[in-house]
């Protein structure tokens, strides 16, 4: 009877060892796989950061500026260039009438490749 007994107990320590030994490696291996997602999401949240600066060094004014007169062939506004434009039947009260455009006032051309700017003026009227 006691010899059963010793043999239930080193069963069941063996077991215990076994099971214990199963445990620590699964510890291990969880621990090992948090360290590289916290690697990883250290290395977004840095290439994050990078983006940002990158995407405020391209906003900047002058880079804007840049692009626009290298790469879309714009140039600055000048009252040379400015056209106003007037809606037709809007009275400087801003009713509808029907009335005519004020003289000068003429439609904007659209072409393709340089700078079209208009400007309107809120009381309908025409620009020097």
């Amino acid at each position: 009877m006691i010899l059963r007994l010793n043999l239930t107990l080193l069963v069941t320590v063996i077991a215990s060892a076994l099971y214990l030994v199963q445990v620590q490696y699964e510890s291990r291996r969880l621990y090992t796989e948090i360290e590289r997602a916290q690697n990883e999401a250290r290395k977004l949240e840095i290439e994050h950061e990078r983006l940002q600066v990158d995407k405020r060094a391209q906003a900047t004014s002058a880079r804007v500026e840049k692009v626009a007169r290298e790469q879309l062939h714009m140039r600055p506004a000048t009252p040379a260039i400015t056209q106003y434009v007037t809606l037709k039947g809007v009275a400087k009260d801003g009713a509808q009438s029907a009335a005519r455009p004020p003289e000068g006032a003429r439609p904007l051309p659209l072409g393709r490749g340089e700078a079209q700017t208009a400007q309107r003026s809120s009381l309908g009227e025409a620009s020097e």
